[in-house]
């Protein structure tokens, strides 16, 4: 699809992830964020304030990863980059949850030297849910 046949409301649907105990470890290795929300079940008993998880959550960083690979996926056959994203966390994600990325464009515009995209981006779970949000800003150079 080209720049040219997107409107405002269009939506894009990512990859659904379920994340596991071992992804949650792997992203913690690669991250180097050992906290122990993400492997200790004992310490995620306890009561953080009025919060408690009831077992370790993933990091809220994988949304992010999740959203990107939508937008990249979307992005990259149309020879556009993502430019901007921006997210904030809205529940946790357990292992065995199932969470999927969408985008809804919101703003189309055009300047002298490229064309431009912004995006409504949201992360839901199996029940659905929002997980995340955020907006993402993508460009699709002339």
């Amino acid at each position: 699809m080209s720049y040219d046949k997107l409107s405002v409301g269009q939506e894009i649907v990512g990859a659904p992830f379920s994340p596991t105990r071992e992804t949650i470890r792997d992203f913690c290795e690669a991250s180097l964020d050992f906290n122990p929300l993400h492997l200790d079940d004992e310490y995620m008993k306890g009561d953080f304030g009025k919060t408690n998880f009831g077992g370790i959550i993933m990091h809220g960083m994988n949304n992010f990863g999740v959203i990107t690979r939508m937008l990249t996926d979307w992005l990259y056959e149309q020879n556009a980059v993502q430019r901007r994203l921006e997210t904030r966390w809205k529940s946790p994600v357990k292992p065995g949850d199932t969470i999927t990325p969408r985008g809804r464009i919101t703003a189309l515009k055009k300047t002298s030297n490229s064309r431009w995209v912004c995006l409504d981006v949201e992360v839901r779970n199996q029940r659905d849910e929002v997980v995340a949000v955020g907006e993402a800003m993508a460009e699709f150079p002339h």
